[in-house]
């Protein structure tokens, strides 16, 4: 474990773990065995990160969010508060997996809202935007901007966060271009 890490004195970190310098590990968390975490990411108060999971490098995880083990989040991912992810497809108590948990994967610069969910199986594209309180049950497009339950694409983003109009220009210089149903930075 990094000596130029934060883990406030409630905080549980099991053996195994690597946490990455600069990492605020704040009140009420628990990390698990195996987890990896990143340099530079913060877990608000009450944060579970399950077994095994790997976290990139400038995450922000919210208050009141659990990552269970089969989800994998890459570098600068925001999780608001509350957000849920899964892990089992069909879950049932007297039918436990025993480590049998299907892949999510959160990608480099996604952002997921508050009390939003992920269910297992998925992938969130690059400098996506999930809206509050949606529920993703589909692959997520770079650059989608989500919303609703069932989450549909309503609109694009860019990497900086702003909302793309029909130009698919950023007032913050970057421009994108449409192919199919995938956005692709040009600039």
């Amino acid at each position: 474990m990094a000596d130029k890490a934060f883990i406030h004195e409630s905080s549980y970190v099991d053996e195994g773990c690597t946490i990455g310098d600069g990492t605020k590990i704040w009140h009420f968390c628990h990390v698990q065995k195996g987890a990896v975490i990143g340099e530079n990411c913060s877990l608000g108060q009450n944060v579970n990160i399950g077994n095994n999971v790997h976290i990139g490098s400038g995450v922000r995880i919210q208050n009141n969010v659990s990552v269970y083990e089969g989800v994998e989040i890459e570098n600068n991912v925001f999780c608001g508060p509350s957000c849920v992810f899964t892990n089992v497809t069909t879950p049932r108590a007297h039918f436990p997996v025993h480590g049998v948990y299907a892949k999510t994967l959160i990608k480099e610069g996604a952002s997921l809202g508050a009390n939003s969910t992920v269910v297992c199986g998925h992938t969130v594209g690059r400098s996506a935007l999930i809206a509050a309180g949606a529920v993703v049950t589909k692959d997520v497009p770079d650059y989608a901007l989500m919303a609703g339950v069932p989450a549909r694409r309503i609109g694009w983003v860019c990497e900086c966060g702003k909302r793309l109009g029909d130009s698919l220009c950023c007032d913050c210089g970057r421009k994108y271009e449409l192919n199919g149903e995938q956005l692709h930075k040009v600039q």
